[in-house]
């Protein structure tokens, strides 16, 4: 293989060349849109740490929901904000709670056009901001936690959610919910495991787009960023416990652990581009320091090319807006 006989740069003269020979290619129908649902609101609150990112009312929920329909993305992942928090997390299991009135409230705006998808955790119900219940120590009670989650999740499916996503990192915690789910005869609800998600310090802005109330850290259950192998082990304990599909998360930082993951996985992966990810692109282009359509698009790919089947972006319907216009 020598020069001039090879020139691989043959297949870049020209977009129609470089089009054709592409390895990898975005689909708005991988894309899934999180979204938050925040109780007592009249109109959209903005997030000042997530620029273009909102507060959802019930009405701008199902107009976002109905416009990534039309755009052709393929799912939404709703997270809720209750007005009421506790120790507990109680308002999680209301059938009339934000968010499963948000399930609800979606299911009926787009059926079965869009998978709906709903958070299974605790922080955002708590007044301590943790993913689980505490016990006397401060420490977060697994096991307390597991049988919280087991209602939450059947709730999230008498709702009407397509896929149950439980983001706690609470050891058994997909075992439980599949258990839960079909002894309550949701045989059907699919779960995508948060298998692999790290304690990361790129979760900042998530923490007031969901007005946090957690002080300290959540390194006891999350996974430590040092660590590689684990997320093998991680992975293999949801398959075995029933996981329909798993996910890495963080994205962009962990794209060698979503290459692992997608490389050993018999069913689809999923990655998560998260809050800090999405916003410091965004204040690099708002500075002028980077063009800011083709660093999103060229970080969703990256996250593609490692081996993600589905990305959650915050971008989802922008970037479904452009794949739609390149058509």
């Amino acid at each position: 293989m020598s020069f001039p006989t090879h020139r691989p740069r043959r297949l870049r003269t020209t977009p129609a060349m470089r089009r054709l020979t592409a390895e990898h290619r975005l689909n708005a129908a991988e894309l899934i849109l999180p979204a938050f649902i925040r109780e007592g609101l009249t109109e959209p609150n903005p997030i000042a740490s997530m620029p273009g990112v909102q507060q959802h009312t019930t009405d701008s929920l199902k107009r976002a929901a109905a416009e990534a329909v039309e755009l052709g993305v393929g799912g939404i992942m709703l997270f809720g904000i209750p007005a009421e928090r506790d120790a507990r997390g109680t308002a999680s299991l209301d059938p009339e709670g934000v968010l499963n009135k948000a399930i609800r409230d979606v299911r009926a705006e787009v059926g079965d056009e869009l998978v709906v998808m709903s958070d299974v955790c605790l922080d955002e119900f708590t007044d301590h901001g943790h993913c689980g219940v505490l016990d006397g120590n401060g420490y977060v009670d697994n096991d307390a936690t597991l049988e919280i989650y087991g209602q939450m999740a059947v709730a999230q499916a008498e709702a009407g959610a397509h896929v149950l996503g439980p983001s706690g990192m609470m050891d058994g915690q997909i075992a439980v919910i599949r258990q839960a789910l079909e002894q309550a005869g949701h045989a059907n609800t699919a779960v995508v495991a948060y298998a692999a998600k790290y304690a990361s310090a790129f979760y900042g802005p998530f923490r007031e787009a969901v007005d946090s109330q957690l002080t300290g850290d959540r390194r006891t259950y999350q996974m430590d960023a040092a660590n590689r192998r684990e997320a093998i082990l991680e992975v293999e304990l949801d398959l075995e416990e029933g996981a329909d599909m798993v996910m890495v998360k963080p994205a962009m930082s962990y794209l060698d652990i979503l290459a692992d993951v997608a490389a050993m996985s018999p069913v689809p992966v999923a990655a998560y581009q998260i809050s800090g990810e999405y916003s410091m692109i965004e204040a690099a282009a708002a500075n002028g320091w980077i063009d800011r359509r083709a660093a999103i698009t060229e970080s969703v790919l990256g996250i593609k090319r490692a081996g993600a089947n589905m990305v959650l972006t915050y971008w989802a319907n922008e970037l479904a807006g452009w794949l739609k216009e390149a058509r």
